[in-house]
């Protein structure tokens, strides 16, 4: 689908798009589904790493000293439970300095509104680069809870991470949240009348944990 969002940045990737085929097949076993939500987060952590900002620093070398570089902000990841939690190994592998926060926010079936159930997260300061972790963004109204949850904690530079988003979410977000940019590995059609992607891979939390 073409991208007509501009606060939406689609990482255009082979290695992506061959791991998100085997994540919507449904023969994929939680296994297999769990190494390739790794591996996509591998290189969605690369893509917002382009934005981070470093200090230069002196070195030591076996030979000599010379120049190197240090991040030179706080980098926290919020994953919004319980499916976000499958995203964080693949960003602490590229980042490993990276503190993590949790949120829990558990959708209502019926009114498909998002209620908070748990929150904790590191000490955030005007400086502090927050990647708030979802791997689906369908109706927009966890990741837009979750974000005026850290927006009131004193976040001023947040960014989302997600596996696959739908043009509703997308849309919701830049309404309520213009300023925080989206990094998707696709982008798919539509929301079916259960607020579920399509095509989608399914329920993300319940095929990383085997609770279907």
């Amino acid at each position: 689908m073409k991208n007509n969002f501009p606060n939406l940045k689609l990482v255009d990737h082979p290695l992506i798009k061959k791991d998100i085929t085997l994540l919507r097949d449904k023969k994929t076993q939680p296994e297999y589904f769990r190494a390739a939500v790794r591996r996509i987060s591998n290189i969605l952590a690369v893509e917002i790493g382009m934005t981070l900002s470093l200090k230069k620093v002196n070195v030591d070398t076996p030979l000599e000293r010379t120049k190197g570089y240090k991040l030179d902000q706080q980098i926290i990841l919020i994953p919004v439970l319980r499916a976000g939690l499958s995203m964080v190994s693949g960003f602490l592998d590229v980042i490993p300095d990276c503190k993590v926060g949790h949120i829990g926010l558990q959708r209502n079936e019926e009114t498909l509104e998002p209620v908070e159930y748990y929150f904790k997260i590191p000490n955030v300061d005007a400086n502090s680069k927050i990647i708030l972790l979802d791997p689906m963004l369908a109706t927009g109204g966890s990741a837009s809870q979750a974000l005026k949850y850290l927006k009131k904690r004193g976040g001023k530079k947040i960014v989302f991470a997600c596996l696959v988003a739908a043009p509703e979410g997308v849309k919701k977000i830049q309404k309520e949240h213009n300023k925080v940019e989206i990094y998707s590995a696709a982008l798919d059609r539509e929301l079916n009348n259960r607020g579920y992607i399509l095509p989608g891979l399914g329920d993300a939390g319940d095929r990383t944990f085997g609770t279907i």
